[in-house]
Parts: structure tokens; sequence; C-alpha cells
């Protein structure tokens, strides 16, 4: 989990932890006035054990959920047989929707099954609970939520699922992709090097002052395949869609001039001096860029300006797309929602690294670092 993934669920159970601590302020209140405090007593302590569980549900969802259907087992136990006024209430329905609904949707399916079997136990237990002289309107209520965070829970799982569906899709195309082109261009290669050095050996028996130029050849058409597969790895691209294969930057110029007009101003900045790039740096650098405009134009039309970055120095290269909308939208959910799946993958594959998210304050930035390979030896 990165940082941020970390600090969203920091901020999710402070929010949790407001809205536990006024529904059992209120549920406090409201029970002490109409029934006394031997009921809200009992009750609230159920209830706060069940938030309190809630909060820590991320160290193991399994054992919270089981240990939250523990603790509500029980106060149904203590209405039904024990005669207490332990009905659960407000907050402890609320605790277990959480932890039910988090368990259902992140477990493996057998633990999930479990627990909402469990569920389903608890929530029958609640209605059969209900004393014959009360009207059962709180139980019920809080068992049709508990029933709702089930569907919930299960809902979120299979769009979880099917999002990793999707994701492990795009992976595996592109890696298809890929082994196409290493056997095709590639293979050819080293089927060359095998060939010359069969000849250099037939060189050196017959005119032996031929060889060092053969081994000369030898070495040429190793760093020829050494390049070859440099660009093959960086070449993991759409076939109906490919981005130019000459080196350097010029070509953003061109990429820029087409989305410029058809919706936010585009400003573009390259590196001073003319910069020569290998072929797979080069297509990973447009595909960045071209990626990031595509998404601004279709998600974020009320941005005033968009600013393209590329800069090099002796690590590599820099690029850095950012524009200003007032508010930062969800990005990346064309073409099934992968499109920051699709550049991460190209980025990474080449050594280099992507990150993405909203700026503070206001607008987007997607920033790819890549490093320059050295040119190879001739």
């Amino acid at each position: 989990m990165n940082v941020r993934d970390r600090l969203a669920g920091i901020a999710v159970d402070a929010g949790l932890g407001v809205v536990f601590a006024a529904v059992l302020a209120v549920t406090a209140v409201g029970i002490a006035d109409s029934w006394g405090g031997g009921y809200w007593q009992f009750d609230c302590a159920a209830g706060a054990v069940v938030c309190v569980i809630a909060l820590v549900r991320r160290r193991d969802r399994a054992w919270a959920a089981v240990a939250g259907l523990a603790v509500a087992a029980v106060a149904i136990l203590a209405t039904r047989f024990v005669h207490l006024p332990a009905e659960p209430g407000p907050a402890m329905a609320l605790g277990l929707s959480v932890l039910v609904g988090s368990a259902i949707r992140s477990l493996p399916v057998p633990p999930a099954g479990a627990i909402a079997a469990a569920g389903f136990a608890v929530v029958a237990g609640t209605w059969l609970a209900i004393p014959p002289d009360s009207s059962g309107a709180v139980p019920r209520l809080n068992g049709a939520g508990w029933l709702a965070a089930l569907a919930i829970g299960m809902c979120l799982r299979q769009l979880d699922n099917r999002r990793r569906a999707v994701a492990e899709k795009v992976r595996r195309d592109e890696r298809l992709q890929l082994a196409r082109e290493l056997h095709d261009v590639v293979a050819h290669h080293i089927t060359g090097i095998v060939v010359q050095a069969q000849a250099a050996r037939l060189v050196s028996r017959k005119h032996p002052e031929k060889f060092e130029g053969s081994l000369a050849d030898i070495e040429a058409a190793g760093s020829d395949a050494l390049a070859a597969m440099r660009r093959v790895v960086g070449l993991l691209r759409d076939t109906d869609d490919a981005a130019p294969a000459t080196p350097g930057p010029e070509q953003l110029s061109d990429l820029v001039k087409r989305f410029d007009g058809h919706g936010p101003e585009v400003r573009l900045r390259l590196p001073d001096g003319e910069s020569v790039w290998p072929p797979e740096v080069t297509s990973t650098v447009y595909r960045v860029v071209q990626e990031s405009l595509t998404n601004i134009v279709r998600h974020a039309r009320h941005a005033r300006s968009v600013t393209v970055s590329v800069a090099q120095d002796r690590q590599g290269i820099t690029v850095e797309v950012v524009d200003d909308a007032a508010q930062a939208p969800v990005r990346y959910h064309h073409r099934g929602g992968y499109g920051l799946v699709g550049m991460r993958e190209r980025v990474e594959i080449l050594g280099g690294t992507l990150c993405a998210g909203p700026r503070p304050g206001a607008g987007w930035s997607v920033l790819a670092t890549l490093p320059v390979p050295a040119r190879e030896p001739r």
C-alpha cells in the first residue's frame, strides 16, 4: 500500500470514528430519556465495542468481523434469555455493517461466505429476539441495514474482481505483443550472430588473417541485437495508432498542435539543444503525453491551460503533464478504465517510474521518469 492509499484509509477511519461517536451519543441520550439508564449502559457498551473493532478492522478483517458478530450474538442472547434490554441498537448495527461489508468485499471466498452466513444468522436472531410486547421497529430496521451491507459488500466484490480481470487482460495483451516482437525481431538478430560465428570458425582455419574482421562483425551484430531488444521492450503500443519511432522530442510538437484547440491551451516545454533518444524511449514519452492529453480533453474540459514539460539530464528524461482544472475528476477511465495501467507498464518496463494524481489545490499531474541508456559500442 502506498502513502496515498494509507492516508486515504486513515481519513476514512477518522470519518467513521466521528460518525460512530455521534450515533453512540444520540443513542445514549434517546434511550436514557425513554427507558432509563439501565438500558443504554449495556446497549451502548456493546455498540462501542463493535465500533472500536470496526475501526481496527484493517489489521485482520476476518477476525474483526467474527469478533463483531460474536458481540452481537451475546447481546441477542442477553435479550432473549436473560431478559436484559440489550437488543442491538443503531451503533452496533452500523459497526457490524462496516465489518461484514468490508470482510465480504476483501476476503477470499470461503471466509467471506462464512461471514455472510453468520451475518444472516445474526439478523435472524435479532428478529426472533424481539419481545412480544415490543413493536420491533428498531431491530427490524437495524437488521435491514445489515442485509444492505451484505448486498453492498457482494456488489463491490464483483466490481473489484471485474477491474482486476480487465487489468490482468491489459497486462497479458501487452506481454503477448512483446513476445511476438521478440520472436520476429530479436530472433532474427540472434540467428545472424550464430551464422556469423559458424562462418568465423571456417575463416579461422582457411584464412586466419580475416578472423579478426569476423569477430568485429559478430560484435556489431550483438550490438544490433541488444539495441533491437531494447526497442522491442519499449514498443508495447496499439497497432492501429502507432507512435512515431523517430528519435528525438520533435514529434511532440505535432502531437500538442493536434490537441491544442480541442480543449484547454497546451504549452510545450522541451529541453534545450538537439536531443537524440532511443526509439523505445521516444515511443514511451510520446505515449505518456498522448494518453495524458487525451484524458484531459475527455475529463477536464473546464481546465484553462495544460503544460507539457520534458527535461533531460545525465540521469534520464522527465516528462510532466499538468492541468489547472478547478476539480480533479476521476481520471483514466476510458478504454475500459486502464489508460494509467498501460502508461505505467510502458514506463516501468524501461526501468522508469510513473506517478499520477491530483495536485495540491487544483488540477492533475502525470510525472514519468525514464532512464536513457548509453549507446552500445559498435
